[in-house]
């Protein structure tokens, strides 16, 4: 699970990357100071794993975990090799999601690349060059699909319609994840790597005199907004600089500055929930006093499945799943009061498993 942390140099990209991971990437106000990505593993805030820690109080919590990557800042021209286009893209690729930073604040200190500031310019600025990167995609699969056609195999007339169909959206300047397909198409399309079919969120880095003030009432954060909307994207209202700042803080200190600020919980972990969510992920979790553990699956995962997440031998050999909701097991306190209250469900191989819930694999092989 990995996602990639994208913008037009000098966005706030860096700062943002590092205020997540704490990786100690490197800043500056100068296009191309991050060159060769950086990635950093991050923990997935779940109050429900805090609240078994206390109740178990095991040798080990280990909480769901989100890879991110900061990846070297685009600019016009990148799907030609313009900058460092070609090494931008292909490291896109490899990412299942993009978090994609949006200036939305003015500091004469920082050098913007086009020399103003212009949120959606700026937007539009990177997602034409993922646009043009995806043409050519589209246009090599039609081209190559429509010579096979006269072998007679129905899927090559059906990818050559795909390909046709993505190549004219693309060409009206919409993205990929807009196209309206069958499942089967959908399928077909994720076996091309296309950029602007990856799910996105924009993170509209306001400045941190703008924090606290109703978003609506920030100009350009109504543009990301108005923009997002029209290509079924995510936004988020977030302040690099000051998270950089919470992220050195732990515990009440924390706690404190966040009071001061008028928000309950920091922009990253908003961001790193909001990631999960964007993948369409969930967490079961299992409890014990060796470990209390989220593991991440994809919503819709049966239980058989769920269980090889922990071992190969546990889907293998699967019997049964004992499990009880963490909501339940929460307010009746521990395991063993469930079991007496008959509150822990037996469940077979059909089963498809919640968020949340608290699981124990019976297995034999």
């Amino acid at each position: 699970m990995k996602l990639g942390v994208v913008g037009l140099p000098n966005v706030g990209k860096s700062t943002l990357f590092n205020a997540i991971t704490k990786a100690g990437a490197e800043v500056a106000n100068y296009p191309f100071c991050t060159i060769e990505p950086n990635s950093g593993i991050v923990p997935v805030p779940d109050k429900r794993l805090d609240a078994l820690a206390d109740m178990y109080s095991p040798k080990k919590k280990t909480p769901a975990v989100i890879e991110f990557t900061d990846i070297a800042g685009l600019v016009k021209g990148a799907s030609h090799g313009e900058g460092l286009g070609n090494k931008f893209l292909s490291h896109i690729r490899e990412c299942d999601a993009i978090v994609h930073v949006v200036r939305c604040f003015e500091d004469e200190n920082i050098i913007h690349v086009d020399g103003s500031i212009d949120a959606k310019r700026d937007m539009e600025t990177i997602n034409l060059e993922l646009i043009f990167a995806d043409l050519e995609t589209a246009q090599k699969r039609e081209d190559k699909a429509k010579k096979l056609i006269k072998t007679g195999d129905k899927r090559y007339l059906d990818e050559a319609n795909l390909a046709e169909r993505l190549r004219v959206h693309l060409e009206s300047g919409k993205s990929a994840r807009t196209l309206s397909v069958t499942p089967e198409e959908k399928a077909m399309l994720q076996g091309w790597f296309l950029l602007t079919d990856k799910p996105v969120i924009y993170a509209a880095n306001i400045a941190e005199s703008d924090l606290g003030k109703d978003e609506d009432s920030i100009e350009m954060v109504r543009e990301v907004k108005e923009a997002a909307k029209a290509e079924n994207a995510q936004v988020m209202v977030i302040s690099a600089q000051i998270e950089e700042e919470i992220a050195q803080m732990e515990g009440e200190e924390k706690q404190e500055f966040l009071a001061e600020l008028g928000i309950g919980e920091s922009g990253l972990d908003r961001l790193v929930t909001a990631s999960y969510s964007l993948l369409g992920l969930i967490s079961f979790l299992t409890a014990g006093s060796d470990e209390c553990r989220a593991w991440t699956i994809k919503n819709g995962t049966k239980a058989p499945q769920a269980a090889g997440k922990i071992h190969s031998d546990f889907e293998r050999g699967f019997i049964r799943a004992e499990i009880v909701p963490f909501e339940t097991l929460y307010s009746e306190g521990s395991m063993n009061a469930c079991r007496d209250k008959g509150l822990i469900r037996s469940e077979g191989k059909d089963y498809v498993m919640k968020d949340g819930d608290v699981t124990l694999f019976r297995f034999n092989v």
